[in-house]
């Protein structure tokens, strides 16, 4: 089959080249629609329980992740023309399209009690603006004596204060809520060049616009640094332009097709899928490498370049298909956890590696057909002495030293097994930026002054409508507010219950210490204030806090981004306990589902449900979602790479001997990230199935010249080995030092996850193309007779011949033509030497 495919490629090459420009155009008409994701992905499952009810509270109260702040701590602000700049500064926000409202210290009201109307009103505190400095001392005094904006607003023990930005729901996750924050920016920018005061920004607006900036960016920066590393890897190896030119020609298509993939189904630019392009420049040359590898090969033993190109065809077209198969295999695993960004990173890959197999049998040989033969000095890198001698000591190791492989191959895997068990799982809301990165400098003054700013909800349902209100359910509001404030990662609680205190604080006059919960004697009088309080801007506020039927109360906290584990402890030891505590007891039976407790009196079957929820635990769950779902991937890549090597050769041995090899760099980098430190999450957990799908390449290629020299020297395994080493690893260390300094480029990125990425696929790599050159064949020195019979149902069988020509034959090839199909095979069979050749 492989024969025809050739034939008709050569004979067709202008044809097949013209469909190709038109294709490749078509693709490029639509990766100029290709669009970048402006929103966190929704990882956990939608039938999940914690889920559900995250969509329901958002239908219920809102987004609870769309609020910026903006943070200062400088006693300048306090200084009345700086205080007057932060004024101006408030309502110039407040001006921008896409910002909803925006609460400062200039702008802060206080309640009052309307006594002739019987009711509660708000008057802004700085309503007639302070024209001394004394008469700003003494609203900012107003300002503190308000206990309900402490933590909140301004923090009275250190100074520092914020302003609060919220941004419209219909800017978040569009690709204007760049320009939202742009414009926002350009505002402050200016307040600190006026008043010198530095500025701290953060909320998740702020951390998503910074992040699809950055990997809009480094998607640009990776893709020319990918084609610049692979370009010099190939002109080192092969010394010649058209050997960079046209392979970086041919995966410079690829990159158009993958942009066009990701418009043409309707999928987003993302962390992940950003990295697509430059991925397949790192592991789409290799087809080319082993392509012009045995082109050269081929040219130089009979001079004819048709004949060349075409068994380059036949016999490497075949081996790169099952290659790109185990390689696509470490992606398309992903498309099989039905989580989203996963899904269409396995499945944009996936379609595209085979598509860089395609393009590469296709355009290769067809635009090597068309320019001169390679020079003697293009075909000296085939004699490149130093890789000769170093070959030649891997194959003294092997048939000299193989105790002492086992031995430093036993004591690599304890050491890793040892570091693998030193690994943590751990992931933060802003995981993949740098600890150094200005983001969390930021991150850091909000945790230190407000106890950080990552949204955290707790929703009491009381069971009874306009049960909220009641003093008792109050009270134990009051009761759990009073313990989350002593936990240091969460900022202070707000809620209907500061609400009623505030209007307590008002009942008498404004008085601080009035700041509580009325008696039974009082809250009819305080509550018959609040009836009528209309729909003006209290009511507004209580409703954002209590739902429409007076059943639900919310209680909305920060939380400061200190882990998963961290935050798992806080609910599980600590919040959860406290819960039982207070709505549990003698009585009352508890039941729990995800983050949702429901506690049922024995006598009334009265019900009261607590549960947490937020937009920080979504996405904590979701990573743990997302290492669990990598898991499984790895497990079925394995599966998978396993029935490809069963299918090609047909034995159970050889399963077992080539799995070894590439099973050992995946120990060795779980190793590695336990001595140093890494935690296992969704980036670094994504790295083990590609890197094992791309390492069995060498495995591959390796048993395949193998298995025929086998033949070849009557099933000698020690000359067989040595052969093999010899000519096979040529290839399998041109292309390791390809995918290495490919991959290793994505070390400078500014993404964690990213920069985990390129450590440690660069360094599994590297390692599997050691193990695959001296452990593999080490084992099949122990392991293997060496003495098989032929499968025709074995696919290896198929592609065996691809090393079974004699190298002494001379060839009389001059007849060779492009114009028929006979003229081909009849000269691929001329007899030589009385046997006939075969291609």
């Amino acid at each position: 089959m492989w024969n025809k495919i050739a034939i008709f490629i050569i004979k067709n090459r202008l044809r097949l080249v013209i469909v190709l420009a038109m294709l490749t155009a078509f693709m490029a008409y639509h990766a100029k629609n290709a669009e970048m994701s402006y929103d966190f992905a929704n990882v956990v499952s939608q039938d999940d329980v914690d889920m559900q009810y995250f969509q329901r509270f958002k239908q219920t109260f809102g987004e609870d992740g769309n609020i910026l702040v903006v943070g200062m701590q400088d006693n300048k602000v306090y200084r009345l023309q700086n205080f007057k700049e932060l004024k101006a500064l408030s309502e110039q926000l407040a001006q921008v399209e896409g910002v909803k409202a925006v609460i400062s210290l200039p702008n802060l009201v206080q309640v009052v009690k309307d006594t002739a109307e019987r009711k509660f009103a708000t008057s802004p505190i700085f309503g007639t603006f302070p024209q001394t400095q004394p008469q700003l001392d003494s609203l900012l005094q107003v300002v503190r004596n308000q206990s309900f904006y402490d933590g909140q607003i301004i923090n009275d023990k250190t100074g520092a204060t914020l302003l609060a930005v919220t941004v419209d729901p219909k800017f978040l996750n569009s690709a204007r809520r760049v320009e939202v924050m742009d414009n926002v920016m350009e505002h402050t920018e200016a307040f600190t060049k006026k008043t010198g005061i530095k500025l701290h920004y953060a909320g998740l607006p702020f951390v998503r616009a910074v992040m699809t900036t950055k990997v809009a960016g480094e998607m640009k920066m990776f893709l020319l640094l990918a084609l610049l590393v692979t370009g010099f890897t190939l002109f080192v190896s092969f010394r010649s332009f058209y050997a960079v030119l046209f392979p970086l020609l041919m995966i410079s298509i690829v990159v158009v097709w993958v942009l066009g993939t990701l418009s043409l189904l309707d999928y987003k630019i993302s962390l992940l899928t950003g990295l697509i392009p430059a991925i397949l420049v790192v592991i789409g040359i290799p087809n080319s490498t082993y392509l012009l590898t045995r082109y050269h090969y081929d040219y130089r033993k009979h001079g004819n370049k048709i004949l060349a190109l075409s068994r380059v065809i036949s016999k490497i077209g075949v081996v790169n298909l099952v290659t790109n198969t185990t390689t696509a295999i470490g992606f398309v695993v992903f498309t099989f956890t039905h989580v989203a960004i996963l899904y269409e990173f396995g499945v944009v890959a996936g379609i595209n590696i085979f598509v860089t197999f395609i393009i590469s049998i296709v355009l290769i040989p067809v635009v090597f057909s068309y320019l001169p033969p390679p020079s003697p000095k293009q075909l000296k890198h085939l004699d490149a002495r130093p890789l000769n001698k170093l070959l030649e000591f891997i194959d003294f190791i092997v048939h000299e030293k193989r105790y002492l492989v086992y031995f430093f191959t036993t004591l690599a895997l304890v050491l890793s097994l040892w570091g693998i068990y030193k690994v943590k799982t751990v992931s933060y809301m802003v995981d993949d930026l740098p600890e150094e990165s200005s983001v969390n400098a930021d991150l850091g003054f909000f945790e230190n002054h407000f106890n950080g700013v990552m949204p955290l909800e707790i929703i009491v349902d009381t069971g009874v409508k306009q049960g909220v209100m009641r003093l008792p359910n109050l009270g134990k509001l009051n009761q759990l507010e009073n313990f989350l404030r002593t936990q240091p990662i969460l900022s202070a609680p707000i809620s209907v219950v500061g609400l009623v205190k505030t209007a307590t604080q008002a009942f008498y006059g404004g008085n601080p210490s009035s700041y509580r919960l009325p008696d039974n004697t009082e809250r009819n009088f305080i509550f018959s204030y609040l009836a009528k309080q209309g729909e003006g801007a209290n009511q507004r506020l209580l409703r954002s806090f209590v739902d429409s039927t007076g059943q639900q109360a919310r209680i909305s906290l920060k939380v400061a981004d200190a882990g998963s584990r961290e935050l798992d402890t806080l609910i599980i030891n600590k919040i959860k306990p406290e819960l039982r505590e207070i709505y549990g007891g003698e009585g009352v039976t508890v039941e729990e589902a995800g983050n949702t407790m429901t506690f049922t009196r024995d006598d009334s079957g009265a019900k009261t449900t607590v549960s947490l929820t937020g937009t920080t635990l979504l996405f904590i769950k979701g990573n743990e979602y997302l290492i669990n779902n990598l898991r499984s991937s790895l497990i079925l890549a394995f599966v998978l790479v396993t029935i490809v090597i069963a299918l090609l050769f047909k034995s159970a041995r050889v399963v077992i001997i080539s799995l070894i090899p590439n099973m050992i760099p995946l120990l060795i980098a779980g190793g590695l990230m336990g001595f140093f430190n890494i935690p296992l999450k969704p980036s670094t957990a994504l790295i083990f199935s590609i890197a094992l799908g791309i390492a069995i390449d060498d495995s591959i290629h390796f048993l395949a010249k193998y298995r025929s020299e086998l033949l070849t020297n009557g099933f000698n395994v020690s000359r067989a080995i040595t052969t093999s080493l010899t000519e096979a690893g040529t290839s399998m260390i041109y292309t390791s030092v390809i995918l290495f300094f490919g991959f290793v480029i994505f070390a400078f990125s500014e993404f964690g996850g990213t920069k985990a990425l390129g450590v440690l696929m660069s360094v599994s790599l590297l390692i599997a193309l050691f193990t695959n050159l001296i452990i593999l064949p080490t084992l099949l020195m122990s392991f293997d007779s060496g003495k098989y019979e032929r499968d025709p149902y074995a696919l290896i069988e198929h592609y065996d011949e691809y090393y079974l020509e004699h190298e002494d034959e001379e060839l009389d090839l001059n007849q060779l033509k492009l114009k028929i199909e006979e003229e081909i095979l009849e000269e691929d069979k001329k007899p030589v030497n009385g046997e006939v050749q075969r291609v």
